[in-house]
């Protein structure tokens, strides 16, 4: 089984995926990684941009008889059995990023990309089972004993859990109005 674990940078994807992969005994597989190992990625300054398209066909040719736990922010555009889409507060992840030191031009991004559900939305345009779960205020451990629920009582489809339009006058500082 291939899950992928997706959201926006700052969600807690990686601690999560770990944790999963070792709760599961699947293997743990960081997109990233996987790029740069098969030639499918380049570091382009602080980033690696990644060929999507062959990113999927690395993925289904390495991975399609294997158990794995694949992360990342472009893992829910790979072949998946399931997509587990991470949510948090867009306040939570504005303090996450600007704590790691991210630009304030690719902060405003990826607060307006969890505001308004982009990774979501395009897990939901190529996956028919797509988790969504809400990591705010919860520990790793409580996300992924809620991610193993949702798989043993086999749930096709849970999105809808967050709704951030409440959060727009909170985030505001962080977003870039007016093209800064």
């Amino acid at each position: 089984m291939i899950i992928a674990v997706s959201g926006t940078p700052g969600v807690g994807k990686t601690t999560v995926s770990k944790l999963l992969s070792e709760r599961l005994g699947y293997e743990y597989v960081s997109v990233k990684d996987f790029a740069l190992m098969k030639g499918i990625g380049e570091p382009v300054g602080d980033e690696i941009e990644i060929d999507v398209d062959a990113l999927a066909r690395e993925v289904k040719a390495e991975f399609s008889a294997r158990n794995v736990v694949i992360d990342g922010h472009l893992s829910h555009l790979v072949p998946a059995d399931v997509v587990v889409v991470l949510r948090l507060h867009p306040r939570a992840v504005a303090e996450r990023l600007k704590s790691r030191g991210y630009s304030r031009k690719k902060l405003a991004e990826n607060v307006e990309a969890e505001l308004v559900d982009v990774i979501l939305v395009e897990a939901l345009e190529k996956n028919k089972r797509v988790l969504e779960v809400d990591t705010t205020d919860k520990t790793p451990d409580e996300v992924v004993d809620e991610i193993l629920t949702l798989l043993e009582e086999g749930v096709k489809r849970r999105v809808g859990v967050v709704d951030w339009t409440e959060a727009y006058d909170d985030v505001l500082e962080y977003l870039m109005l007016g093209g800064d």
